[in-house]
């Protein structure tokens, strides 16, 4: 019985945490969370950016680990185009050691991260954006001094192997956006590890 309490306990903190969130056409909350070089890094410190590529990510799940070169090319193609990437990572490292910010650091170091990669300790970014998944993408553009969400979901439609990724989502959201389109598909379904959420 008492498994059964903490079980249900544990699936209520889970679908409290990710209810909700951000849709397409909201204002996202900017965030002050801690970088791998030890400053806290926000989206106002990118003054000249058009907008962002929020990627919720980890250092240990499969799927992030099969994204991680993507993640990094996207970086290197758009952000000298105004949209850099902000990876964060959300998981409960209570849950997940190996997701510990010192592993953070290491990882970023060996991967050679260009972009920065901040810890969300309380899981606080993880829930008001609405993020459910590693990774979970959120293409964000500056409109007016407001960060207004554009695209939500998955980066493209091959986990598995990058050369037979037919559809490039995060990629055709920001082209959409450079060349002042509206964003085609919208929205996709994540797909990666669930987030690890606090049991409290």
């Amino acid at each position: 019985m008492k498994t059964k309490l903490i079980l249900l306990s544990l699936i209520l903190s889970v679908l409290t945490s990710v209810a909700g969130g951000y849709k397409v056409g909201d204002t996202a909350k900017d965030f002050s969370l801690k970088n791998i070089d030890g400053k806290n890094v926000s989206m106002a410190d990118f003054t000249n950016s058009k907008g962002f590529i929020v990627v919720f990510t980890c250092n240990t799940c499969p799927f992030a680990k099969a994204y991680e070169s993507r993640i990094i090319n996207l970086d290197k193609k758009y952000a000298a185009l105004g949209y850099p990437v902000i990876a964060i990572n959300p998981n409960d490292v209570k849950i997940v050691p190996e997701d510990s910010y010192a592993n953070m650091v290491e990882l970023a170091k060996e991967k050679k991260y260009p972009f920065p990669y901040l810890l969300d300790e309380s899981q606080e970014i993880a829930s008001t954006y609405g993020a459910s998944r590693t990774p979970h993408v959120f293409v964000i553009e500056k409109i007016k001094g407001a960060n207004i969400i554009k695209y939500i979901g998955a980066i493209d439609n091959n986990v598995d192997d990058a050369n037979k990724v037919t559809a490039k989502f995060v990629e055709n959201a920001v082209d959409a956006l450079l060349a002042g389109k509206e964003v085609q598909l919208a929205e996709t379904k994540a797909i990666g590890c669930t987030i690890k959420w606090k049991a409290n």
